[in-house]
């Protein structure tokens, strides 16, 4: 172009001139274009350059704070910063935790709280916007340290769906390796930001990967709880024959409340106890766990059933306090040779000796709930048994107070009449029939159910 500007300059024809002018001016004009593209095109380099190592980068791990200290490096030579940081918004403390530094030991502002007025990077996290300038010109804040004037700081977002964006941290940048009081210029905001965004995915997906990782352990404790509290439940070979049992603990969790147990007292005399603790979940299935515990000790006395009822009462007494809970239980011992059942019931009001023929009789309770009531005020009771005919029968309420879909309960009518007409069926045969319907009617109950049938 300067070459040209003299033979330009020589022309003096008024019709060529004009011609002349024009060329000038576009000539200039593809160059300052050129020029721009030129530019362009390296900022866009830069730009896909970065991206690519930040993808390799991030390729290799999951967890992004493995991957930060990489970044901010990459990051921090593209655009020419001495010092660079990334912080983690952590929205339950309110607090911006640096993962990542370069230039600067971050040790003493490892932490930055978000509502801290004079942090440049937790304003920009609160209003989720780029701030770029000078420190100079907003003054430096005491304690901060910063060396430069030049400052780049970059909200680091996450875009969850259209129109919606959450802000997860900020990409720092001060002290421009160009020279004192240099800017940061529009290219370096732009590679910057494009960075943040590929950086805000990464923390989003390795928030994802953690979360699945706990929950997965949260599957693998519950399961092992559920496996645990099974096992605390006996299996009917341990009557030796002494009694038929079949029964079917049901948590609506994945623990629950509900319990049973049975044992041998010798001389074929059989003893058997079900219980509900009053809730559902972890809290009752550690009642529960304590309730095992403390009446597979009691029960192997031998002692009446309102004495032992008694001493679970003493023993459990301390812990139903302190959870503020209580448990319905019953316990009753099967004698074949006196022909009789003695039983105590604390609360419990669904057990029933179902006769060879006619209806199902109730087996009172004989106390208030256990951490309702006294010690003293369990009582025992006793009933006539044919080894050959009655069959002892005790749920929970969650089995007769389940709803269908239309509000209506399972009840405790319909769960009598069933077992009423399976009387003559081996227990296991009665308790699968009538769960298996329970759940047809049902889908969803609310509380744990079991249900627990026995003949001598």
């Amino acid at each position: 172009m300067k070459r040209l500007r003299p033979v330009l300059d020589s022309i003096e024809d008024a019709e060529v001139r004009p011609a002349a002018d024009a060329l000038v001016a576009l000539l200039l004009r593809l160059d300052r274009q050129t020029a721009f593209l030129s530019e362009e095109l390296a900022s866009r380099y830069e730009e896909i350059d970065l991206l690519y190592t930040i993808s390799e980068v991030l390729g290799h791990t999951v967890r992004f704070e493995e991957a930060a200290t990489t970044i901010v490096r990459a990051v921090s030579e593209v655009v020419g910063a001495r010092r660079a940081s990334i912080a983690v918004l952590d929205e339950a403390r309110g607090q911006l935790r640096i993962v990542a530094a370069r230039g600067f030991d971050a040790g003493p502002v490892r932490e930055i709280p978000l509502a801290d007025p004079e942090s440049i990077a937790a304003q920009v996290v609160r209003e989720s916007r780029p701030l770029v300038g000078l420190a100079g010109e907003r003054g430096h804040p005491e304690g901060r340290g910063y060396r430069g004037e030049a400052y780049l700081s970059v909200p680091i977002c996450f875009n969850a769906a259209p129109g919606e964006s959450r802000c997860l941290g900020v990409i720092n940048l001060t002290d421009r390796m160009s020279g004192e009081g240099d800017r940061f210029s529009a290219a370096d905001q732009k590679i910057v930001a494009a960075a943040a965004n590929q950086i805000g995915a990464a923390i989003q997906l390795s928030r994802l990967v953690e979360q699945e990782r706990e929950q997965q352990r949260l599957r693998d404790e519950l399961e092992l709880a559920r496996d645990l509290q099974r096992l605390l439940l006996p299996a009917p070979s341990v009557l030796r024959g002494d009694a038929k049992v079949a029964a079917r603990c049901l948590p609506t969790e994945a623990v629950g409340g509900d319990f049973y147990t049975f044992n041998r007292l010798g001389l074929g005399v059989v003893a058997v106890m079900l219980g509900d603790v009053a809730s559902h979940g972890f809290p009752a299935a550690l009642v529960m766990a304590a309730v095992m515990a403390a009446a597979g000790i009691q029960a192997a006395s031998g002692a009446s059933p309102d004495v032992t009822l008694r001493a679970l009462h003493d023993s459990l007494g301390e812990r139903l306090s302190l959870t503020e809970t209580y448990l319905t239980v019953f316990y009753g011992i099967l004698d074949p040779g006196r022909g009789r059942l003695t039983w105590a019931s604390a609360g419990h009001p669904y057990a029933f000796r179902v006769p060879s023929s006619g209806p199902a009789v109730r087996l009172d309770t004989t106390a208030p709930p256990l951490g309702l009531g006294r010690a003293a005020d369990i009582t025992s009771c006793m009933i006539e048994w044919d080894k050959d005919g009655d069959l002892l029968c005790l749920w929970t309420d969650g089995l007769a107070d389940s709803e269908n879909d239309a509000g209506e309960r399972f009840g405790e009518a319909r769960l009598l009449r069933m077992v009423e007409e399976r009387r003559r069926l081996e227990p296991e045969q009665i308790v699968a029939e009538v769960v298996a319907e329970a759940d047809r009617f049902a889908a969803h109950p609310a509380d744990d159910r079991t249900l627990l049938v026995m003949r001598l």
